[in-house]
């Protein structure tokens, strides 16, 4: 049994953390953190807990457990480690982008380990901090790996993906009030999505030579959660060789699957899976990737990093079921 705490516990990646982690039988909830809410019960802000947990948020933290999650906006996590000490046996999980990036990964004596398992499980496996991977990051390098290990990223690559009002946080904004949201569809930050960095980080690792294009549209969907993501390229073999690269990549993911029917969001809403489905066209490869972004494209990532860090097994407390009507 280890000793988890939660810092930045009133959003919506904490709520899912909690929500898992109060059935992983494996892991005893220590503390979870948040200074706008201490005192109050955790199941006042995440309200899907009541009868589940009594715990209350607290201002206080315990710098000797075993494993932290950071669940903090983005650019506040290296802030709250500057200023936070904890125990040289404590493992770091942060679900924020502030070091997924290679040239933001060292802090102090240790480096994070960019938390992907399809990618480097094994690295995982020995790694003291982890950086979490970003939703839109995990939907589409999943769709692009197998490509890439096999050095066949050889043109540009064109994504159109949709998130979930769940995609854009806790706190309001003029794009997520459910006036604004509703019955609506847009594209935002197009060609310039921060998770471009980390494709291409991952993309450059398994294929050196790559340096075309990743042309990348995300969308705001008028739904709660899920990420649904297209990305084609060129491709000059068959379908029946793309399905049998894919099937190869992925023979020992525990949460990775190649469909040979297309996809859609209700099959992984609330899962930790990501689904896969390959369709050529002429000379191009169409591949459908679909996630839950809370789940796998996030806390369920998290848990997934955390069970591997610990030696448990990799699909602990995540066999979860799909809400299909």
């Amino acid at each position: 049994m280890i000793n988890i705490g939660i810092i930045g516990g009133a959003g919506y990646t904490a709520g899912e953390l909690i929500r898992l982690l109060v059935h992983h039988p494996k892991v005893n909830i220590n503390f979870v953190y948040s200074t706008s809410n201490a005192g109050n019960k955790i199941s006042d802000v995440h309200q899907d807990l009541i009868g589940t947990t009594n715990m209350l948020f607290t201002n206080t933290i315990n710098t000797e457990i075993d494993l932290l999650f950071l669940c903090l906006g983005h650019g506040n996590s290296k802030a709250f480690l500057t200023t936070h000490t904890f125990s040289k046996n404590t493992k770091i999980i942060d679900l924020s982008n502030d070091f997924r990036l290679t040239n933001d990964q060292c802090f102090g004596e240790t480096s994070f380990v960019y938390g992907l398992p399809e990618l480097q499980k094994e690295v995982i496996k020995k790694a003291k901090y982890i950086a979490n991977p970003g939703c839109f990051a995990t939907a589409i390098q999943l769709a692009l790996l197998p490509l890439a290990y096999n050095n066949l990223l050889q043109n540009d690559v064109h994504i159109n993906a949709v998130t979930g009002a769940t995609g854009a946080g806790t706190s309001l904004s003029k794009t997520t009030h459910f006036a604004w949201r509703d019955n609506n569809f847009s594209y935002y930050k197009p060609f310039t999505h921060q998770h471009l960095g980390e494709i291409h980080q991952t993309i450059q690792q398994l294929q050196s030579d790559f340096n075309s294009e990743v042309n990348f549209m995300p969308n705001r969907g008028n739904f709660s959660r899920g990420i649904f993501a297209t990305a084609y390229t060129k491709f000059e073999g068959s379908l029946e060789e793309a399905e049998i690269l894919y099937n190869h990549f992925y023979k020992d993911a525990s949460f990775t699957f190649i469909s040979t029917n297309q996809v859609h969001l209700k099959q992984v809403v609330n899962t930790n899976k990501c689904l896969l489905h390959l369709h050529k066209h002429e000379n191009k490869l169409l591949i459908t990737s679909s996630i839950d972004n809370l789940l796998k494209g996030a806390s369920g990532q998290a848990i997934q990093n955390m069970n591997l860090m610990f030696g448990f097994e990799e699909t602990e407390g995540l066999q979860l079921k799909a809400n299909f009507f």
